[in-house]
């Protein structure tokens, strides 16, 4: 059995995460997949042949000359891409939700000392949750996503003098750690979401006790290096198509319907078959990233530490 509220250093946040996923990894799976599967295939697939629908009409009308192309099928299929639109926007906010969310109650569970746990006792915990969760949504939509924009947007300002690129090295990780402890703390304890936020902000440059050092630099270099696992993996699944849609560029003898849209034939299937898989990935590994954070809030959380080894005490006294 894995200990959770405990104090971890740099690397003990790494070894954990991993941890985690050989005792829990497959019964994670499985319920992850249970969930959220349709709503994976579902919104992998409408990205990606929308994508190849607008990358076609796109790079064939600018390859022509003839851009107006592309503002006519525009005008000409608005009706149908509004709707589509919107069902990706909700689809992209139901994944999301899922997504952030999974972890959350997942760990939540075992913490609370559950071995095994099923599908159906996570769908409860969401059904539960429904009014916080439209909380959640509406804080995060009108409070928190304005404050990230301004921020991301001031960095890539200050890119212009070099300055913007270490910025967003601080900025990136920070921002992932302050809403992942947001939605941890939010749904772990009976705070509103305002005190939750502030919580999550305060929590990444100090303990509730003020008197440790900061863990801020600890939290952020466990966040780079996840993102940097993450990232390498799924280069994997973007790099090989792209590599052969060059390739038949550069080998295979000119006949113009390719040059003007590369997203056609079998050079265009594998590209964004490959496309999707890389997709996939990212949101499968990205729970790598999310139970990272939630050991990192458990780490905040020093005012439950005691309490919790003072249980286990009590546990191995009663099991003796």
């Amino acid at each position: 059995m894995m200990q959770f509220y405990k104090k971890r250093e740099f690397g003990a946040f790494i070894s954990d995460s991993f941890n985690f996923f050989k005792l829990y990894g497959k019964n994670y799976f499985k319920n992850y997949i249970l969930i959220n599967g349709l709503l994976l295939i579902l919104t992998v697939a409408v990205v990606v042949f929308g994508f190849k629908e607008i990358f076609g009409q796109l790079i064939g009308s600018n390859t022509s000359g003839e851009i107006y192309y592309f503002e006519r099928y525009f005008s000409e299929n608005a009706g149908m891409l509004i709707v589509a639109g919107i069902l990706v926007f909700v689809l992209f906010v139901l994944l999301g939700i899922v997504n952030y969310l999974y972890p959350v109650f997942y760990l939540k569970r075992i913490t609370e000392g559950a071995q095994k746990i099923k599908a159906d006792e996570i769908l409860g915990d969401f059904k539960r949750n429904a009014g916080r969760i439209a909380k959640m949504c509406i804080g995060m939509l009108f409070i928190v996503l304005p404050i990230m924009m301004i921020l991301v947007g001031f960095s890539y300002v200050l890119m212009l003098i070099i300055i913007g690129f270490f910025l967003m090295l601080l900025v990136y990780p920070t921002a992932f750690n302050v809403s992942a402890f947001l939605m941890y703390d939010y749904f772990n304890t009976k705070r509103g979401f305002i005190e939750s936020l502030s919580y999550s902000i305060r929590s990444q440059f100090s303990y509730p006790n003020g008197n440790e050092k900061s863990p801020y630099w600890k939290y952020w270099g466990a966040s780079i290096i996840m993102f940097v696992i993450m990232y390498m993996i799924t280069s994997v699944f973007t790099f090989i198509p792209l590599f052969f849609v060059y390739g038949s560029l550069l080998t295979s003898a000119p006949n113009g319907s390719f040059e003007e849209n590369p997203f056609t034939g079998i050079a265009g299937i594998i590209l964004f078959i490959f496309y999707g898989f890389s997709m996939l990935a990212s949101l499968l590994l990205s729970n790598l990233m999310y139970i990272n954070a939630g050991l990192m809030y458990y780490d905040s959380r020093t005012d439950l530490h005691q309490k919790v080894e003072l249980e286990e005490i009590e546990t191995i006294g009663i099991n003796e």
